[in-house]
């Protein structure tokens, strides 16, 4: 094994300890309820025209761009079509 490898390995292994300052600082820096400065006034408020929700808004954009998947499931997707 490379002296990288057992670098990275040994630093995983740091991280799943779970030793609690760094899971403090962690929390700190990945918190998922801290706002972005740059997306605070970013909305949806006109996307899909007068009277369209959002979803139907996103349909059919995807749908116009050709990446609206019709059919299939997410195994399909993972996996492969098995047919």
């Amino acid at each position: 094994m490379s002296q990288e490898s057992q670098e990275a390995g040994e630093a995983l292994r740091n991280i799943w300890q779970g030793n609690p300052a760094n899971l403090v600082e962690l929390d700190e820096e990945c918190n998922p309820n801290k706002a972005c400065r740059n997306m605070k006034d970013v909305n949806y408020e006109g996307f899909g025209g007068e009277g369209v929700d959002v979803a139907t808004a996103w349909k059919a954009k995807l749908a116009r761009e050709g990446k609206l998947a019709t059919g299939g499931s997410i195994a399909d997707l993972v996996f492969g079509n098995s047919n």
